[in-house]
């Protein structure tokens, strides 16, 4: 489970505080920075245990990243890394199980949308 921080990410834009699934496809990736390039990225996403708390536990951060931190995105907002997979959650029958209020799409379809708004 991933929690969407407040960023200036152009993808993740009106997510901040949402908690949500996502795929994970290895356990590898884990981001390392010097202190000087720290200060250049902002925090987009981090892994969340059941209590909403960040993680650095297996199997709910499976890289074991510092304070689950997992996504980040420039201060303008236009470039934004992260380690788990949210295309392959973006419809509802993808997620092994979801609210009926959910629709056809799952959470993540915003981030989709948001960089189409973005580019248009």
């Amino acid at each position: 489970m991933v929690e969407v921080v407040e960023s200036p990410s152009i993808l993740l834009q009106g997510m901040a505080g949402a908690r949500m699934p996502v795929a994970v496809a290895h356990g590898e990736g884990r981001v390392e920075f010097s202190n000087n390039h720290q200060q250049q990225v902002e925090l987009a996403l981090r892994y969340i245990n059941h209590q909403g708390n960040p993680t650095e536990r297996y199997p709910l951060n499976p890289n074991g990243s510092v304070a689950g931190e997992t996504g980040y995105t420039t201060e303008d907002g236009r470039f934004t890394i992260m380690m788990p997979h949210p295309e392959r959650l973006f419809r509802a029958v993808q997620h092994s199980w979801y609210p009926d209020g959910w629709g056809e799409d799952g959470p993540w379809m915003r981030m989709f949308r948001n960089a189409r708004v973005w580019v248009d």
